[in-house]
């Protein structure tokens, strides 16, 4: 399996809703580096696993929806915690609908995986894994 990762970040605030968080449940804010892999079988004729400048264009478009936000604002997590976990999900969906719109161009049609991490510090970050 050949794997390719580009980077990116975003700073979002946020609350979490539940004991469990302690003083979290209070408005904060974060920053995540994100780190998005692309996994396929075989490389492409042009020995490629995506093209990596593409990749990176469509990860920041798809942080931008969320970036320099309050993610208790956005009607679509209303009710939700927005945890690493959960967050780490979210761009992964984004980025497959991305890849099955076909905005990776042709490389992003053999890709078979994928992984999202979003790291928020240097000693804890969340990943998300899934077939594409």
């Amino acid at each position: 399996m050949f794997s390719l990762t580009v980077r990116d970040h975003m700073m979002i605030a946020h609350s979490f809703n539940g004991e469990i968080f302690g003083p979290a449940q209070g408005l904060h804010g974060a920053t995540y580096v994100v780190d998005v892999t692309f996994e396929r079988e075989a490389l492409d004729s042009d020995d490629l696993i995506v093209d990596i400048g593409l990749a990176g264009q469509v990860l920041s478009e798809v942080l931008a929806e969320f970036n320099m936000k309050n993610l208790d604002d956005l009607e679509a997590f209303a009710g939700r915690n927005t945890t690493t976990e959960f967050m780490a999900a979210t761009v992964f969906d984004r980025m497959a609908a991305a890849i099955h719109q076909g905005r990776l161009g042709e490389t992003g049609k053999g890709l078979g995986g994928m992984k999202v991490t979003l790291g928020e510090s240097h000693i804890a970050w969340a990943s998300y894994h899934g077939k594409l």
